[in-house]
Formats: structure tokens, sequence, C-alpha cells
């Protein structure tokens, strides 16, 4: 084998002692003088069994893709180093594969085996793009290969494979779209995922694959809303659009009511006298319909998306800020919907791209909500470096908030328009000028008067669209502007623009009444001229002639029969069988007699002023944000946004027993189906766990006794003293055992664990079987219960292997399940195999106690209001480490109350609380009244749920109100278990992702 070849990148690399020179071109002196050698050189470094070689060649090919230059001619060099066992090689040979797999696909086919094995790597790169490419070859025979692999994806462990899988789905479903079903139920899996790596990924897969499925995402949809906030951009892009769709089928509209308030309202303003004399009964009638709609009120569920959609305003992506500004627009209440606003302006500072799509839905949006934009009507003024599409959409917008109040300001803005040397934007501007003078009459004379003086300006576009829109504004007052008629009837020599000129005709023809003098004179210009008109003057010169004849055929009657005879042998086929028409209905003849008689009511009859609307007007059906709202036609793909439903339906199909996407509700679910950490009915199995308990735990107390000593975690006597009462009450509890037990248990709705329901079960055959056990253990337990909680629990009960090891699974793993555990007898563990036991008893002793031990000393009397600040009261709290009594998922906290002022103060209690999500407080009883130098202990229960944020509240007396706050160690969320070593590590194997 020869010598690998050596490469450089700088000009007149030179290879090492021996070996031949590649990718050199003496003639022009440089690397790769043509693309033929250098794919050559390409080909042949693939070839060599260097990885370094090899990975330089691949990063030279993605450059060349990324480029835009075709290197599908390597592809055979290129999948022959699919197998390569260097990582980053493989990693970039997969890349290029997903690039052309799709346009070599019988070389594609004879590397699939090696696809599959990479569906099988260790890293979750590899088998993210052996997916990837799998999905890119679209060949249908291999369909149930990629069906197959991605059902194997959507099981990973590793979120960016269960993504690359999501991808594939509609990859594979355009391939045959007969896979529907199973990629359904791949989907629904999917969407149960907690990772938001996965959401936007699987939410785009379901809008591809099934989006008439609504039913997928009623248990999903609370998780959803959940997870936007921290799901990338693209994908917060697609949940949003998809979760519009959906609140609007699930929801009723916010502005149902609203809509009615505002109809009655109208009328009670408008009412005339007549409605004033119907008397009292027709009032009590309309007060009465008023209430027979429901009142509305949001579903909790339409508010949590309000709610969870309203921080992403601020998202630095322009996309995810229309998706929600969308959002708001179509499902918020009116009152809400001006919070948008700020956030769309905000986009106008970007480029140009986005500006345009975000003023076309200003456009839509200032329609029907003008007010939300009327604050910021100063950003949309127009600079003169804007694009002329820029210019047009912001004066559409400026149009659309012209009101009475700012009508001055706006029209002085166009005045600096006109002047623009930007033709269209002119042209623009005077368009909306007459919009404005058509929507608010005070300024319809000034408007009109403005556009009259545009006639003499030297720019012949402006003039012709200046008499287009004239010609609109007298249709609404034609009587009081003959003067404006006959000015525009002398431009009919100069403009030449053939709308203009049409437009002036029409006035002409419309209201020739009121110039008869200039109206015949006119059509004796365009008669010599007919021949060269555009169609559209032609068409507008026949109906002059025609309106002429019916009303002054005395001056006009030889003219109109001559412009017919040209309109008669014109090439337009329109204007020929114009003519033909117009004279049979205006010339009385034998057969057209009848018609003739009502030529005038045809031709004459009076017309309704048009109506000058934005163009925007009706492009609200389409979901704003949308391309088709862009393109205001339905583009492909597009899913119509649905009408709000007359009655909500069932909210109950939302509701998840536990909710899986939060820490706090799966710490909660677990210990609902497990002995909780903090549990008053910690000792239930009673003497079961008396029994457990040998010898050894005598040692154990006493140990465990002195280190509490010297912890600190409860110094004083009273808090010792409420320790025993607690523990009094749970050891009358577990030598009990009686019904009150179980009823307790029925009433908190606990899950008993299987090997803690069979040691209670069988709790009266321990008490038969091992009564001697019982009796020498009796005063060792009753030790026990003088001891602090925290103590008792890290006796190793064995019976409760099972519930105690499902507890150190600090990560949400949904794999994740105990050892089955055959229920055996206490006197059965201490009897037989004791030699093991005491093995596992000695680990724990010496491995696992120090290290639970040891954050327990650095908890003692923590100050939770200085006796300065307080005024002389001086606040302390500890963890007691022992159940709340009120609720086993809180955590027990003694406060400690000093007076070491003159003066006794007087109702202690807890006032308002300022909660995170989740967190929740139950309050210690007042305490009425703290004389000098007296203390007081009182406890209260905190649900940290399962997080160090802190429970901020106020201590308040009869004068004060002091604002504290109380964060717990992290030990103290956690509950301690001991095992042997063989047991850990079994349920070390257990655990996924080790």
């Amino acid at each position: 084998m020869s010598a690998a070849p050596a490469y450089s990148e700088d000009k007149g690399g030179s290879a090492g002692p021996g070996e031949p020179e590649y990718g050199h071109d003496p003639a022009s002196g440089g690397i790769f003088s043509s693309d033929y050698k250098r794919h050559d050189d390409l080909k042949e470094m693939l070839d060599t069994n260097k990885d370094s070689l090899k990975l330089e060649a691949m990063k030279r090919i993605v450059a060349m893709i990324a480029r835009g230059k075709n290197a599908s001619d390597l592809f055979p060099a290129v999948v022959k180093n699919v197998a390569c066992k260097n990582i980053e090689v493989k990693k970039l040979v997969y890349v290029y594969l997903v690039r052309y797999a799709e346009e070599q696909q019988d070389l594609a086919l004879l590397s699939i085996s090696t696809f599959q094995r990479g569906l099988k790597d260790p890293n979750q790169l590899i088998r993210a793009s052996a997916l990837r490419v799998l999905s890119s070859i679209r060949v249908p025979i291999i369909v149930p290969i990629m069906m197959l692999a991605i059902k194997e994806a959507a099981s990973d462990m590793s979120p960016y494979v269960r993504k690359t899988a999501a991808h594939a789905i509609p990859k594979l479903y355009s391939l045959d779209s007969d896979q529907k079903d199973q990629l359904i139920e791949v989907i629904e899996k999917l969407l149960a995922d907690k990772t938001t790596l996965v959401a936007g990924s699987v939410v785009m897969a379901f809008e591809e694959v099934c989006p008439e499925r609504i039913d997928l995402i009623h248990k999903n949809y609370r998780k959803l809303c959940n997870l936007l906030i921290d799901v990338e951009e693209w994908g917060q892009v697609v949940i949003i659009s998809m979760l519009t769709r959906y609140a609007r089928t699930q929801f009723l509209s916010p502005t149902q009511n609203e809509s009615l308030l505002e109809e009655n309202a109208e009328k009670a303003f408008y009412g005339s006298e007549e409605d004033e004399a119907k008397g009292a009964g027709s009032e009590d009638a309309a007060a009465a319909a008023l209430p027979a709609r429901k009142p509305y009120v949001m579903d909790p569920d339409h508010r949590l998306l309000l709610r969870n959609t309203k921080p992403l305003l601020q998202s630095r992506s322009a996309a995810v800020v229309m998706a929600v500004a969308q959002l708001y627009f179509h499902l918020a209440p009116k009152a809400e919907v001006g919070v948008i606003a700020k956030a769309l302006v905000r986009l106008l500072r970007s480029h140009s791209e986005v500006q345009y799509v975000v003023l076309q839905n200003v456009a839509t949006m200032s329609i029907k909500r003008r007010g939300m934009f009327e604050p910021y009507l100063k950003s949309f003024y127009i600079r003169s470096t804007d694009p002329t599409q820029i210019k047009i959409l912001k004066l559409e917008v400026l149009t659309n908030l012209a009101n009475e109040t700012n009508i001055p300001t706006v029209l002085r803005e166009f005045q600096t328009y006109i002047r623009s040397m930007d033709k269209d934007f002119v042209a623009a501007t005077i368009q909306a000028i007459g919009r404005c003078a058509t929507n608010i009459g005070r300024v319809r004379d000034t408007c009109l008067n403005g556009l009259v003086q545009l006639l003499s300006n030297r720019d012949e576009l402006v003039v012709a669209e200046s008499v287009v829109v004239i010609k609109k504004l007298l249709q609404m007052q034609p009587a009081q502007h003959g003067e404006i008629i006959k000015h525009l009837a002398k431009l009919t020599d100069n403009i030449q623009v053939p709308m203009a000129r049409a437009s002036i005709l029409w006035l002409i023809g419309e209201y020739c009444e009121h110039v008869p003098r200039i109206a015949p004179d006119v059509l004796r210009k365009m008669a010599k001229s007919f021949t060269a008109e555009e169609d559209i003057v032609k068409l507008q010169v026949i109906n002059l002639a025609a309106k002429l004849y019916l009303t002054n055929s005395k001056q006009t009657k030889l003219l109109t029969q001559y412009v017919l005879s040209l309109a008669k042998y014109d090439q337009n086929y329109d204007i020929r069988d114009r003519a033909r028409f117009t004279r049979q209905l205006i010339v009385p003849s034998e057969q057209g007699g009848a018609l003739s008689r009502h030529a005038k009511k045809l031709f004459l009859a009076p017309k309704p002023a048009p109506v000058l609307e934005s163009s925007f007007k009706d492009r609200d059906h389409f979901q704003l944000g949308s391309l088709s709202h862009l393109l205001n036609a339905k583009a492909t793909g597009y899913q119509e946004l649905p009408d709000w439903p007359e009655e909500a339906p069932d909210p109950s199909v939302r509701n998840v027993e536990v909710p899986e996407w939060t820490k706090c509700s799966n710490r909660e679910k677990r210990k609902e189906k497990e002995k909780p950490f903090y549990s008053d009915s910690e000792g239930e199995s009673g003497p079961t766990e008396s029994a457990d308990s040998d010898p050894e735990s005598e040692s154990e107390s006493d140990s465990k006794s002195s280190s509490e000593s010297g912890s600190g975690e409860s110094s004083s006597e009273s808090d010792n003293e409420d320790q025993d009462e607690d523990e009094e009450k749970v050891r009358g509890s577990e030598s009990e055992q009686s019904e009150e037990d179980g009823e307790k248990r029925k009433t908190k709705k606990k899950k008993v664990p299987e090997g803690k329901g069979e040691a209670s079960s069988s709790d009266e055959g321990s008490e038969s079987s091992s009564s001697s056990s019982e009796s020498e253990m009796t005063s060792e337990s009753e030790e026990e219960q003088l001891e602090p909680a925290s103590w008792r629990r890290k006796t190793p009960p064995s019976s409760k292997s099972a519930p105690a090891a499902k507890e150190i699974s600090l990560l949400d793993l949904e794999d994740f399940t105990p050892p089955s555990v055959q229920p055996v007898s206490p006197p059965a563990i201490v009897s037989t195999s004791l030699a093991a036991d005491l093995e596992g008893l000695t680990l724990t002793d010496s491995t696992l106690v120090p290290s639970l031990l040891s954050p327990v000393s650095g908890v003692g009397r923590q100050e939770l209001l200085h006796r300065v600040a307080g005024e002389g009261l001086a606040v302390d709290y500890t963890f007691s480490r022992q159940p709340f009594s009120g609720d086993p998922h809180m955590v027990s906290v003694h406060i400690h109350f000093s007076n070491s002022s003159d003066t006794p103060i007087k109702g202690l209690h807890l006032g308002t609380s300022k909660l995170p999500a989740g967190i929740s407080i139950q309050e210690f009883p007042e305490i009425e009244s703290l004389a000098p130098g007296e203390s007081a202990t009182a406890v209260m229960g905190i649900n940290f749920c399962d997080s160090t944020q802190a429970a901020n509240f106020q201590l308040c007396t009869q004068t004060r109100q002091f604002y504290v706050s109380i964060q717990p160690p992290v030990g103290e969320l956690m509950a301690p278990v001991f095992m042997s070593e063989n047991e850990f590590k079994k349920e070390q194997g257990l655990q996924g992702g080790h």
C-alpha cells in the first residue's frame, strides 16, 4: 500500500517525501484548478485508510454543498464510508446522504443495512442521522422498514432522536398515505412526551397527517400550553397556530355578549321619540330579551392559553410575536387585544421583509380594531428610505386609523407625500385622500379642493389619479360641483391616461344636465379621435353619445349615429356588440319599439355613490399570519379557521387525572401511590415495623440521639415537647391498629403500595406468630417513639423495601418500576439468612448513615425575623422533620416567637401570602398575646411542591406587619432510604439511561 497523500489548503502545499502531490495545478499555481480534478482528489482521499484525510474530504464536500455546487457524482465514494468508525466522519457522511439520498436512490438502497445498524448506534446524533437518511430515501419498497424505524425512534431515550422521528412522520405519510393509522398511533405517543424539544416537531407532524383528529389534543392541551414558553421558536409558531384553531372549536366566543350589548346600546342612543312613546312594556320586553343569552364566563383553559402566550410577545423572533398577535386577535376579548399593538409596532424596526408581513396584518387588524393602534399613529409615518410596498402599506394603515380627531395631522402627512418622486406612492396617496374624504364627511370639501388643485400638476399620472378619485367623490354631491365637472371637461385635450379620460367622459355623460353646453362639444372632439382611443375610452364615448341622444337629440343625433357607425366596424367584439345594442335601444324601430321606451330608465337611472373601501377589508376570514392571508388567496395546505361554537363542548375532555408535565404533579402522584415521606400515618404497619426493628436498632437509637443533640436541630425544650406530643399521637395510632386508621386512609384517598398493603393486612398473623418477638421489642419501640420521626425512618424496614426503593428515583423516568417483592413475614426475615441481613445493616451503618446525617447537622434554628427589625419580636424557625398533621404533603415547620420588648405583643397571625405557583401554606392558630420575656412555639405546614423556591408571607400583629420568607434546604425535600448493597445494585440496574 502506498503512502497516503498529504493535502494542504495553502497555495503550493507540498507532499511528504516520496508522496505524490494532489490538488496542485502547476500551470495555474492554485489548488484544484478544475472541478473534475477536485472530485478525483476527493474520491482518492475518501478511499484512504486515514480518518483524518476522510474527515478533511468530507468537510470539503459539505462546504461545496453549502456553496450550492453539485457533488452528486461523489455519492458512490461517500456512501462507502457510511460504516466508518470515526464519529465525525460518519456525521458528515450522513449530512451528505440526507442531501442526495433522494436523487441517488438505487445506491442509497445498497447501504440500507448500514443505516439500520446506525439506528442502534450508542451516539444519539448517529441514530438521528440514520433515521433522517432513511426517511429521505423515497422508495415505496422500504416503507415497512421506515415505519419500524420511526416506531423504535419514538421510544428512544434521547429527545433529539424522538424529535427526528416526528420529522420523519410527514415524509413517510407523503410517501405512503395508507400508513396513516399507524402514524397516528406514533403521533399520539409523541404528543404525550414531556420534552420541549419534541413538542413542536410532533405538533407539526400532527398538522400534516391528521389535523382533523382534535381528540388527540384534548388530554395534551394543558401540557402544550405550559410547555410553550420553553419550546424552540419554530415549535412555538407551529403550536400557537394549532392551538388557535383548537380554541375556536372548544371555547365560546369572548365577544358574543359584547356585540349584543353594543347593538342594544346603539338602539338606546339613537332611539326616536316614537320608540319612547311605545311605553314601558316594550322596555321591559327588551330588558328581558337581553339576559336571554347566558352571561359569558371564560373557560379556565381558554384563559390558560391567553396567559401562557402573552409573555411570548417579548420574543426576539418576529414569527413568534406574529403568531401570538394573531392568536389574541382571533381569541381574546376586545379589552385584551390591545396588548399586541406595542409588540407589532416594535417589529416595524426590523428588516423590510418582516415589516411587509407585519404591516399586512396590521392593516387587516386596524379595520376592526382601530383603537388599539391609534396611540402609535406616528410609528406608521413614512420614511423616504422605505421601499414602495412598505410605503403603500403604511399609507393603508394611516388611512384606516384616520378619524375626526387626527384627520388634520393625517392630511398634512398626505400633503407631504404627494410631492414624492415615487409615482406609485403618489397615486396611492391620492386614493387615500379620497378614502378619507369618503369616510369623514367634514373634510370632504377640503379633500376635493386639494384634488382639484392637483389637476394642474405637471405629472400626468398625478392628474389622472386625481380625476379618478374626484369622479368618485362627485357622485356623492353632483349638484354642488358643476364647476368642477366643467373644469374636468376641459382636461380631455391634455390628459392621455385612458382611465382618466374614461372617468371624465362618464362624469359628463352622467351629469350632462349640469353641463348642457359643454357635453356636445366633448362628444364632437371624441368622435374625431374615436378610432385612436383605447377600448375603455371607446366604451365611455358610446355611453356619452347614448345619454346625449336621449337628453339633447337635436344637437347630438348626427354625432351619435356617426359614433355608432364607427363602433360598428371596430376590431373589438365588445365594442361592436355594445354599438349594435345601443343603436337598437335608443333608436326606435318596429322590432325594438317596446324596449326603446325604457331607454332613459336604463341609461339615466340614478346610481349609488361608490364606497371607497380598504382592500384588506375581507382578508380577516383568513387566519392572520398565514400565507393565504398574505396572498389574499387560499394557498395549498391552508386550514380554514373554524367558527366559534354556539354551545361550549364538554370541558372535561381536557381533564387529566394527574398532570404529567410538571415535576410537582409527578412527585404528588408518586406520593399518592406510596407512603409519603412526611406522613402522619408513618407507623401504620405497627407490629410489623416493631418486628422488623431487630436488636441493632437500640444501638442505632443511642447513636442517633447523641448526634441529634449535637446537630442543634431542636434545641429548645418547647420544640421537644411538641415533638413528643406528636409522637404520642403516632404511637397511639400504631398500637391500636383500629378501623379508624383505615377510615383515615380512605379519606386521604391514598393508594397503599403492594408491599405495605400486604404487611398491614397480615398484621393479625404477625401478632400471633411473633408475639414473643413483639414482647422483646416493646421497650425498644417505645424508646424509638420518643425520638424524632426523621431518625425513626432510617431504620431499615425490610417489608417496605419496594416503596422505599421507589422513593430514590429523583428523575422523572416513566419506565422506572420497583421490583416486585413477595410478602414475607417479619419473623422469617429475622430468623433466616441473618448473616446476609447483618451484612446489609453493616453497610448501611458504615456508608449511608454518615452521608445522610451530614446535612442534618447544619439544619438548626434559623432566624426568620430579627428582634430589632421586629421591634422586640424575635422569630426563629426549624424544620421538625415530622409530618404535618393537616396534610401529609406539607413540611412541618416550627415557628418560635420571643418577646424581648417591654410591652405585650397581641394577635400574632399569618397575613397575606405571595406564593409561587404550586406552593401552599397552612396557617398556625393565632397567638392572642405574648407577654414581655415570654416565648411561644407554633406549628405551620408548607407544601414546597418539591422546589427550593421561598415561601413568602406576612407575620402580623395588631399593629405591625413583617414580610418574611422561608426557603427550604434541599435535604428537607428528600427522603433517606436504607438498603443493602445488593438491593442498591438491583435498583440501579432498573434505572434507565445508565
